[in-house]
């Protein structure tokens, strides 16, 4: 079998984990020859490529990014995009396409896959927010480096007496924002879920205050919205997905804790250090186990699905169906654990 890869989206520590255990299972597993294209859809588009072998992967398991490059590219948005996609299939002889990505990605490799397009899903976003998997390739690295900030900022905050708002990615969903400010010890959690009312947040804040702590850090997620009729926030400009382009938030939310409570306040938006560096060894193992589950899944002609975690296995469901919705973050979660915690 001739077998393709590509990774889209943005990128996320475990890609190259996935592109590795996607090569070495093809290889030796089955004898196939591997392609990989580079910068996601655009280069199915182009027909820009380059072989893969399992040597050309020796030391890619621990290393961050992609080798393969990255791009939020849509065809649905360019002109003849998706016959382009065909067009470069065809003439590569590619007998089965694995599209590592997230909702945009493998938004477009469900709707490839209903024009008959050969090809397998495997899950990847920071922001856990794909539906039909418990877990993401990127999200276990992400917290984890979000809780070591965390840790950081709350020493800085205590030796200035101040408040820090920290801002984590999620766009959709909340998960990085709660289990970062669960492990992290946040005096409050802001998260896309849950519109915030800024004189609750104020109100925790005083609390704690109260009670002789002058230091406090407060989560927030970039896709986090106060409650209509509190404060205004600027709309922002979209993506080629339709998606807003986020980020900011924590300073609107320093802005009116200092104004309000009259506590000193700062700002730390984590942004792409989430995405970046080595992947943790959890990532390393998931992103090895969708890898070559997702190679079997060619094999069998599985193909318009996703390889997805379930509890502990790893299962294939139909692509449209993860794509279908995000992944919200777990109410039960942010309500009887998180905002026990607050203030």
């Amino acid at each position: 079998m001739r077998l393709a890869v590509l990774t889209g989206g943005g990128d996320c520590p475990g890609l190259n984990a996935a592109i590795r255990a996607v090569v070495r299972k093809g290889e030796v597993g089955f004898s196939d020859q591997l392609i990989g294209y580079r910068d996601g859809w655009r280069g199915v588009m182009e027909g820009d490529s380059l072989e893969l072998s399992v040597a050309a992967c020796r030391g890619l398991l621990p290393r961050g990014g992609t080798v393969l490059g990255t791009s939020r590219t849509n065809p649905y948005k360019k002109e003849g995009g998706s016959r382009a996609v065909l067009k470069t299939l065809e003439r590569d002889g590619v007998d089965a396409l694995v599209a590592i990505g997230g909702e945009d990605t493998l938004g477009v490799a469900s709707r490839l896959a209903a024009e008959g397009v050969p090809v397998v899903g495997i899950p990847k976003t920071i922001d856990n927010d794909l539906s039909a998997t418990d877990v993401t390739i990127g999200f276990d690295t992400a917290v984890e480096v979000a809780a070591e900030a965390i840790d950081r900022l709350h020493t800085t905050a205590e030796s200035h007496d101040r408040v820090i708002v920290c801002e984590v990615m999620g766009r959709h969903a909340g998960w990085i924002a709660t289990y970062a400010g669960i492990a992290g010890g946040a005096a409050a959690i802001l998260v896309p879920e849950e519109p915030f009312d800024i004189d609750a947040v104020c109100s925790y804040l005083e609390r704690r205050h109260a009670k002789g702590r002058f230091a406090s850090i407060v989560v927030t997620a970039e896709g986090a919205l106060p409650a209509e009729g509190t404060i205004s926030v600027a709309s922002p400009e979209l993506d080629q997905f339709g998606h807003p382009r986020l980020g900011g938030i924590s300073n609107t939310v320093a802005a009116e804790i200092e104004k309000r409570t009259g506590f000193e306040s700062r700002v730390t938006i984590l942004g792409h250090v989430q995405r970046g560096g080595t992947p943790t060894a959890f990532d390393r193992v998931l992103a090895t186990r969708f890898g070559t589950a997702a190679v079997d899944a060619a094999h069998e002609g599985a193909f318009g699905q996703m390889v997805a975690l379930h509890g502990p296995a790893v299962e294939r469901v139909p692509i449209a169906e993860a794509v279908a919705r995000p992944k919200r973050l777990d109410r039960t979660l942010f309500s009887s654990v998180a905002e026990v915690f607050f203030g």
